[in-house]
């Protein structure tokens, strides 16, 4: 597990890209945000007058472009960020939270649900962030938040088809991290664990399960202290998981059981 690079004091966002400007914690992170000096926001989400609205709800000082755009349709992808970069002038930060809820995704999912949530968690947002990348190398600086989850760093076997694909996206956001190193361009992942949200109603909390404020104050305290790599929320998920991924498949049967 990837740990954060030592922080840079000062850094303030002033403009933003959302991706999945739906997600609960998406929203959270711009009020969060808004707080410490965020100004203007392109909103893109496939609902995107809802998500303005809440946005504007929590943050009512703030600029909201909304968009519509589903990440799965890659050929809109350049598009967004040129539109992006005409709305705000310079883009200071790009956090991409989209995804497909998968709590029991694994056995029993058909051929056509698995490529779907694939595209959902890993072929389309990586898409975007290579569209995005590319942006903020040209204009010299930049942070990338990304929203992965503990799913990936060792899926259960009920959820493997969701944890796999989030797996996916976080190696692909630490390499990209790993690339852009030297280009001005800073990358994190974020790694919670169960949320308590919109997303998971109905459904029973796992263990140490967080809300989306708490996940949007661990991103931005992260962002303004010029973090990248890796963070867990809650922290402890961090070096648990660090154990749990080498523990024997066996046991680790036991330990995730069918939750």
């Amino acid at each position: 597990m990837t740990a954060p690079t030592k922080p840079t004091p000062g850094r303030t966002v002033r403009t933003a890209l959302v991706l999945g400007g739906g997600s609960d914690i998406a929203l959270a992170t711009v009020a969060r945000l808004a707080q410490r000096g965020l100004e203007h926001v392109v909103l893109a989400a496939r609902e995107p007058d809802g998500a303005a609205a809440t946005a504007r709800g929590l943050a009512p000082s703030l600029q909201i472009e909304p968009v519509a755009w589903d990440a799965t349709q890659t050929d809109s992808h350049p598009r967004l960020v040129a539109m992006a970069q005409e709305t705000l002038g310079q883009i200071d930060l790009v956090l991409c939270a989209v995804g497909q809820l998968g709590h029991h995704a694994g056995l029993g999912m058909s051929p056509e649900d698995i490529v779907s949530m694939v595209a959902a968690n890993f072929a389309g947002p990586a898409s975007a962030l290579a569209a995005v990348s590319d942006a903020l190398v040209s204009q010299g600086r930049g942070t990338i938040v990304v929203l992965s989850s503990v799913a990936a760093v060792r899926p259960r076997k009920s959820n493997y088809v969701y944890g796999s694909s989030k797996a996916g996206l976080d190696a692909f956001a630490q390499g990209l991290g790993d690339a852009l190193v030297d280009k001005g361009v800073e990358v994190l992942v974020v790694r919670p664990g169960f949320v308590t949200s919109k997303m998971t109603e109905g459904l029973d909390p796992a263990p140490f399960a967080t809300r989306p404020e708490v996940v949007a104050d661990a991103i931005a305290d992260a962002i303004e202290r010029g973090r990248s790599g890796v963070v867990s929320v809650p922290s402890k998920l961090g070096p648990m998981f660090l154990v749990l991924r080498n523990t024997p498949r066996p046991l680790w049967r036991r330990i995730a059981g069918d939750r």
